[in-house]
């Protein structure tokens, strides 16, 4: 595990890994979590609860505040560094519209869109370079403005060396933006790492699409223009509704999308699980049934991902594994399966044998 995603201490004892897999139920053949996460017991409740109530905005602003303190905890940043949104492409437009005329960004090979795109279409000059992802920190070079990465590659499932990247980037001055929809729920992240980290919370953190988070350190936050600010970034969203004049909040709330509210209530009971786990423990279980099905299938190299993937360039194999019963994925020619903390033991069998291994 790199130094860059080591766990932090907590404060309090963890919840276990059996209490964390007691909020799923129906999992069995579901290895798509890189996709998106299956709903906690917590989230169906929420979200029928509020189905048959009424719409209550102070309730939802409640929701959404815990929810920001609950993803803070869970990257190991005060909450006053987060801010709120719907889409890490939305964040990603943040920072690309404040980088300088001119800037050039790296990012990895084949990374997906929602990260790059805001970049290579932010106009004035800025330019977007790739490499590939084993050879990212290499290609640092002197007037690399920004380094933007996934932290897990969404496509193979590939973790990228955090430590060698940022360590490159520091030494020319570049600034890190790192994606980690695809990491936080089985691996353990520190934000603080970085000098920003975005969060599409939809996947391995259980919550319904529409929530996701930007952790900012507070030099890159100064050079930031909210040119997304609605009521919702005012100091005091309730007397910002109006007008040209409102304050806009201090801290990284300037940044922040208005919720969508339902996606907020359904989210905080998943991030609230997540964040009390033991993050070493859902590394260590969800990368050993990983581990397992690459051994019965007979992929080698060594691989802490909890991401599998090969190349299905005609999708054979993924028909066989939906065939068998079992929801997988195919992206960028790949199939690929995923092993989160509702798997177990059953499904690497299952999907092994649905290949003929």
């Amino acid at each position: 595990m790199s130094p860059l995603t080591a766990p932090l201490a907590s404060a309090t004892a963890p919840r276990s890994l059996a209490e964390v897999r007691a909020e799923f139920v129906d999992a069995h053949g579901y290895l798509a979590a890189c996709t998106a996460g299956l709903p906690t017991l917590g989230t169906r409740s929420a979200i029928m609860g509020d189905l048959l109530g009424r719409p209550d905005p102070l309730h939802y602003a409640a929701v959404v505040e815990a929810s920001r303190g609950h993803f803070a905890r869970l990257v190991g940043v005060s909450v006053d560094r987060v801010a709120i949104g719907a889409q890490t492409s939305v964040f990603a437009a943040l920072l690309a519209a404040s980088l300088p005329d001119g800037a050039e960004v790296l990012c990895p090979d084949d990374e997906f869109s929602s990260l790059a795109l805001p970049f290579v279409h932010a106009g004035r000059g800025i330019t977007v370079r790739t490499a590939p992802l084993a050879d990212l920190a290499a290609a640092v070079r002197p007037g690399t403005a920004l380094v933007a990465f996934s932290l897990v590659q969404s496509a193979c499932g590939s973790v990228a060396d955090a430590e060698a990247i940022v360590s490159a980037a520091r030494a020319v001055g570049a600034r890190t933006f790192c994606d980690v929809t695809q990491a936080a729920g089985w691996m353990p992240v520190v934000a603080d790492h970085f000098d920003a980290v975005v969060c599409h919370a939809y996947k391995w953190l259980c919550a319904p699409r529409g929530v996701a988070f930007l952790a900012l350190g507070a030099e890159l936050a100064a050079t930031l223009r909210p040119i997304h600010a609605g009521w919702y970034a005012g100091e005091d969203p309730w007397a910002s509704c109006y007008g040209v004049d409102a304050t806009l909040a201090s801290d990284a709330r300037r940044f922040d999308v208005s919720p969508a509210w339902q996606a907020f209530v359904g989210a905080e009971p998943a991030l609230r699980l997540f964040a009390d786990a033991d993050p070493a423990a859902l590394h260590a279980y969800t990368t050993g049934l990983a581990h397992s099905f690459r051994e019965r299938i007979g992929q080698e190299g060594p691989q802490e991902s909890a991401i599998v993937s090969w190349p299905d360039l005609a999708g054979r194999d993924l028909a066989r594994l939906t065939a068998a019963g079992i929801v997988a994925s195919g992206r960028n020619g790949r199939a690929r399966v995923a092993f989160h903390v509702f798997n177990d033991a059953s499904d690497v069998d299952r999907a092994a044998r649905a290949l003929g291994c």
